[in-house]
């Protein structure tokens, strides 16, 4: 193989494997119209430090098109998340849920194995009452800065879920999008529904 050829080659090998990872083609559904969307998760999700009108799920509702309905409680750990659950897919008619819960589990250094555990059961317990579910990596601090854990990305594969373990990572990694050193501002949350749509528009979730 010449120079050339092989320079050819290797652009369409980079080419290639980023189409792989980009695009994610084994998670398939479509969201009617008419279909809701319920986001669960701690004070990310409620909306610390903003109006309930600046919160993500309120954003993105206006973005999207569906109505979603915001059930974050601020402080809440997984384990806690796995008790309440129950009792929000009882009177939830949604056919999506956003699933947003680790950061306060890593604040206060409970177990990885655990946190990856209670995010299989909220994900099984969401599918068993018929809902798709998008889960949301959230970042833990690290020597080079803030990184995703690993578990966020296993339990999506094995449960075949939607993944989105960046948008948090970006936002939560620039001071001009925080309130404070774990909260978005207004603009960080307008940032996380933005990333949100547009990856429920490329995935022809939603229209």
């Amino acid at each position: 193989m010449g120079l050339k050829e092989g320079m050819l080659f290797g652009i369409f090998l980079s080419v290639l494997v980023v189409t792989m990872v980009t695009r994610d083609t084994s998670v398939k559904f479509k969201l009617q119209p008419n279909d809701k969307i319920v986001a669960f998760g701690d004070s990310i999700t409620f909306g610390y430090g903003v109006s309930a009108s600046h919160s993500y799920p309120s954003i993105l509702t206006s973005l999207c098109g569906h109505q979603i309905d915001n059930e974050g409680v601020s402080g809440e750990t997984s384990a806690e998340g796995v008790k309440r659950l129950a009792g929000v897919l009882k009177k939830s008619d949604a056919k999506l849920m956003i699933l947003c819960l680790g950061g306060n589990d890593i604040i206060q250094g409970k177990s990885k194995k655990a946190l990856k555990e209670n995010l299989l059961t909220m994900i099984r317990m969401a599918k068993e009452k018929g809902l798709h579910v998008l889960l949301l990596g959230v970042p833990d601090i690290t020597l080079v800065g803030l990184s995703t854990p690993s578990l966020y990305k296993e339990a999506a594969k094995e449960e075949k879920i939607l993944l989105n373990d960046w948008v948090l990572e970006e936002v939560l990694s620039d001071p001009s999008l925080k309130n404070d050193h774990i909260h978005p501002n207004e603009a960080g949350y307008r940032m996380i529904a933005d990333e949100l749509c547009q990856m429920l528009r490329d995935r022809h979730i939603i229209d």
